[in-house]
């Protein structure tokens, strides 16, 4: 039995978890109750055909739909899918080729990328265009998108600096990487042919 203290922590942790991603990094007191807690967690949320996603190495947690088992009724979705545009679900497969290459390399945690490199990047896969500063507002809206699903960290006093979170790990899988190739062979196509269609 669990005393009033244990009892607001699981509800934190709950509440927390519902709300989106918890971070070690933010609140390192709930973290470690989490961990104390993570069957008890796992139970409740399995209730709700949610399951726990914990990554004690990279420092997250958060809750995915459950896929639903054979002879199981489908349960309502508490979990929203998301429909990502191209460009938001372009800057994605970016940073994670770059956190890749960057867990390859560097000996550092924090993978930290400016607004410019992430432009710059995006530019090979986007079709031309002379309007520079259209181009500029669009990239800052689907910058804003993924800081928003909280793939970027936008650092404090710094617009134009973001950090690369390690959530994009799970979400963007080895699978989806090893089609790394394609997909951007397939943007690069489609950006090839958007700028066909506007000559």
């Amino acid at each position: 039995m669990m005393n009033s203290s244990g009892e607001t922590h699981y509800s934190q942790i709950l509440i927390a978890l519902m709300q989106g991603v918890l971070y070690q990094e933010n609140d390192v007191a709930l973290w470690q109750s989490l961990l104390l807690m993570q069957v008890r967690v796992r139970d409740y949320c399995q209730h709700l055909g949610l399951e726990l996603i914990l990554d004690e190495a990279e420092g997250y947690a958060y809750l995915r739909q459950r896929p639903t088992q054979a002879g199981e009724v489908a349960l309502p979705r508490l979990v929203p899918r998301r429909q990502l545009s191209y460009p938001v679900s372009l800057i994605l497969v970016l940073l994670r080729k770059k956190l890749a290459e960057f867990d390859s390399n560097a000996s550092d945690t924090r993978l930290i990328i400016s607004r410019g490199q992430i432009t710059e990047q995006l530019r090979l896969f986007l079709p031309d265009t002379a309007n520079e500063a259209r181009l500029f507002d669009r990239m800052d809206t689907h910058l804003n998108k993924v800081v928003e699903l909280g793939f970027l960290y936008r650092l404090r006093g710094q617009d134009q600096q973001f950090e690369v979170r390690r959530i994009l790990k799970a979400f963007v899988d080895a699978q989806w990487l090893g089609d790394f190739e394609q997909r951007l062979n397939d943007y690069a196509a489609h950006g090839t042919g958007l700028s066909e269609d506007a000559e």
